[in-house]
């Protein structure tokens, strides 16, 4: 009888690598999954070497982490003479996270994007019209103004060129786009036993590198949000962890609007990347919580919102991981009022989903 016997499958580090670059790839990911703590980074790194034998009797974990200090990705400079992560290792992070998330992704045109908007623009197109006054003189279409000519006066006599012969070349308009990123660092993104804080750090670092190489005249603005919401930097993003707390959408929301407000890009939108529905509204100087299904109070004013952001012309994009119907008829609702846009997505799937409708969404003008 025929068939197919399967056996566990170990895939083979790669060989164009050294020892060093295949451990640094793994020891960055653990990095990324310990909140930026180095120690205990090198603590798994040691126990998965011990389980899968990830080095060699030429090779150790020893030389591994005097390989990371001479290189530049890790430091004991500091008052506690405590392994920390550098600028360099935090760069390389966020590449890797935009090689894990964006790579298998087909590549734009860099830097800018097009819309369908056309005039007095940053960069020549193919659509042509007649000259009128006003217009500049380097769009003029050279080559086809003087065949024009010849059409229309013949190659007789004194050669003629009009201001009916002329041909203009209408210049695209390159947009630009203002993005908050908001990300729940609620007690609810580790509960279950499912991480997912760290899939949305990684998106959130794939994002960042993305709109720092390939659209470098967009701005990324990142807000976590609890109880309360704050901004962080990009530098930031390895280090988030998730805390012991509700989830305040309407103060994530009211940062996020003010940080858009500052922004002269006409494009502006938020991305909120959350497992759970609002539980949580400060009043005064006191919270109220409430995480016993959708709070009537908390609701109202989350919805207060989301209609003021419309108001604005900023569409919130919700990207929901997590499946309950409850909590997808209170982001059924909450894009209604807005106008937005929602996904109930897989940990897995979420990087394609957000940056098919980051790039969907820098060719509008909202």
């Amino acid at each position: 009888m025929k068939g197919f016997r399967f056996t566990q499958y170990i895939p083979p580090q790669d060989p164009d690598k050294n020892n060093f670059e295949n451990l640094l790839n793994i020891f960055l990911q653990l990095v990324t999954m310990t909140g930026g703590d180095a120690a205990e980074a090198l603590s798994w790194l040691t126990n998965l070497d011990k389980q899968y034998n990830l080095t060699n009797p030429q090779y150790g974990i020893g030389d591994f982490i005097e390989d990371l200090k001479a290189k530049g990705y890790l430091t004991e400079q500091n008052q506690k003479g405590e392994f920390k992560i550098t600028g360099k290792a935090e760069r390389s992070i966020r590449k890797s996270a935009l090689e894990e998330i964006f790579g298998k992704l087909k590549k734009s045109k860099g830097g800018q994007h097009k819309t369908k908007h056309s005039g007095t623009g940053d960069e020549r197109g193919t659509d042509r019209r007649p000259y009128s006054f006003g217009d500049n003189l380097d769009q003029i279409a050279l080559t086809d103004s003087l065949r024009n000519a010849q059409v229309n006066h013949g190659f007789s006599g004194d050669y003629l060129l009009t201001e009916d012969d002329l041909e203009i070349v209408e210049n695209e308009v390159r947009t630009q786009t203002s993005t908050v990123l908001m990300i729940d660092i609620s007690h609810s993104m580790i509960l279950y036993g499912e991480d997912r804080i760290t899939p949305a750090k990684k998106v959130a670092m794939a994002l960042a590198e993305l709109i720092k190489t390939r659209y470098p005249k967009d701005t990324l603005d990142i807000i976590v949000f609890g109880n309360d919401a704050w901004q962080i930097e990009i530098k930031d993003l390895p280090y988030l962890q998730v805390g012991p707390y509700h989830t305040n959408t309407v103060a994530g929301l009211e940062l996020a609007m003010d940080l858009l407000r500052r922004r002269k890009n006409p494009n502006k939108q938020i991305f909120m990347i959350t497992d759970g529905k609002p539980t949580c509204l400060k009043v005064g100087i006191k919270y109220y919580k409430n995480s016993f299904g959708i709070d009537s109070k908390i609701l109202s004013e989350t919805l207060k919102l989301a209609a003021q952001c419309r108001k604005l012309k900023i569409p919130v994009t919700t990207f929901m991981i997590a499946s309950d119907p409850y909590l997808k008829e209170f982001v059924k609702e909450f894009t209604k009022v807005n106008n937005g846009n929602a996904y109930y997505s897989s940990l897995k799937g979420l990087g394609d989903l957000i940056f098919e409708d980051y790039k969907r969404n820098r060719t509008k003008r909202f």
